[in-house]
């Protein structure tokens, strides 16, 4: 008697009975609500189907978690639509939206979808990102769909949907980041040349001298700048929405609302552009759309970020400099900056990078560069400049690669 004591169920924890049909069945009394009391009804062909079922019913009613009475819990298509359209819309960039859509309805639904979210399992993750895989998807992709569903699942969770975010216990893809290959300093300057006389030519210098992003650099405006101080502040960008609008949305991130200081050089070429612009628009009259834009097409409009790819792409023939993307501008700024030795957090801080370490490991293919540099310079602080005899190491490439170059820009500093 005392054992049957013992393992007996506490109030409301419910209890496992065969009905006449054979069926075995489990009720769970989980409080009243509203001024009715609500219980939740189990049942299954073997006693251990629903004892199963018990213990996650009263896992979830332990961590407080919503637990449907009637039947109707959302499926995972239901939950992601909800969440994407009514939770992140508002707070992610439209480009983002775009992109979760797209994984969201071509990928995720037709295979996960039908699920009912409060018996989604890690099971169903590992085989979908087998499949995935196995169908020759990029791990990055993998990696992306795997935060998508993470992320929709944790906000499922903190409202009580189910008790635990399935996706924390799967391992996502590894992901081995791809090497840099940024412009040498030589090249850089073939594509400044190449671009002397064409339309907004300092649409060029600002990407490889600042590193601005192509949206930042396109949705930069001119009350953002100011040339009597040399400096530019980094507050919004212009990004093409669901749909094919080009519309103004705020920086990436917090850490890119930034100020940056202009090099003189380019404070000149962005005098000359705006007098450019300015007699652009006394010949264009009333076509004018005046939105403010440092960069724009003929009759003032915002650049698309297509057109501005296709012509960065024409300048790399036209300077005969191999093909490369539009964002190595940004990644050639930041080399070149490593190079002639500006620190690293502060190379940071220009690109609008939250941490320091998505710089380290973006860039390291300069850090022995760096490091072989500044052991020459200890050499030479603590033994002098080296008239003993002894070998020297050669000029490291990232100083050669600015030649002369550099040191005419460290005698204007």
């Amino acid at each position: 008697m005392a054992a049957r004591k013992a393992n007996k169920r506490g109030n409301g924890e419910g209890s496992i009975y065969q009905g006449r049909d054979g069926r075995w069945r489990s009720v769970v009394d989980l409080g009243w609500a509203n001024g009715c009391r609500h219980r939740k009804y189990l049942s299954g062909d073997t006693r251990a189907e629903v004892a199963t079922k018990l213990r996650r019913v009263l896992d979830a009613r332990d961590v407080g978690a919503q637990i449907s009475t009637d039947g109707l819990a959302p499926t995972v298509e239901q939950w992601l639509n909800y969440w994407l359209d009514t939770i992140a819309t508002p707070r992610l960039r439209p480009s983002t939206i775009a992109t979760y859509r797209g994984y969201i309805n071509n990928r995720i639904v037709p295979t996960l979808g039908h699920h009912r979210l409060d018996r989604f399992q890690p099971e169903h993750l590992d085989r979908f990102y087998a499949d995935l895989t196995a169908d020759g998807l990029a791990p990055a992709s993998v990696l992306q769909i795997h935060r998508i569903v993470s992320r929709a699942l944790k906000v499922a969770m903190r409202r009580g949907k189910i008790g635990r975010n399935v996706a924390t216990l799967v391992e996502p893809p590894s992901v081995h980041r791809a090497e840099v290959r940024p412009l040498t300093a030589d090249q850089a300057r073939a594509m400044l040349n190449a671009a002397k006389g064409e339309r907004n030519a300092a649409r060029w210098s600002v990407a490889l001298a600042l590193g601005l992003r192509q949206g930042e650099a396109l949705g930069l405006a001119w009350d953002a700048v100011d040339l009597n101080t040399g400096t530019l502040a980094v507050r919004q960008a212009l990004q093409r929405q669901l749909g094919g609008g080009l519309v103004i949305v705020p920086p990436k991130s917090r850490a890119s609302r930034r100020n940056i200081p202009i090099p003189a050089q380019l404070v000149d070429a962005l005098r000359d552009h705006r007098a450019a612009q300015q007699a652009e628009r006394i010949t264009a009259g009333s076509l004018w759309v005046d939105n403010g834009m440092v960069f724009t097409g003929p009759f003032g409009r915002p650049l698309d970020p297509r057109a501005d790819h296709r012509e960065w792409q024409r300048l790399l023939r036209k300077a005969k400099v191999p093909p490369a993307r539009l964002h190595d501008a940004r990644h050639t700024a930041a080399t070149l900056m490593l190079a002639q030795g500006v620190p690293a957090r502060v190379v940071m801080e220009l690109l609008g990078h939250s941490q320091i370490t998505l710089t380290l490991g973006t860039y390291t293919h300069v850090v022995p560069e760096l490091a072989r540099e500044a052991a020459d310079r200890m050499g030479e602080t603590l033994w002098g400049s080296g008239n003993d005899g002894l070998p020297r190491p050669t000029s490291t490439p990232a100083a050669d690669a600015f030649g002369s170059h550099a040191g005419s820009h460290r005698a204007e500093q």
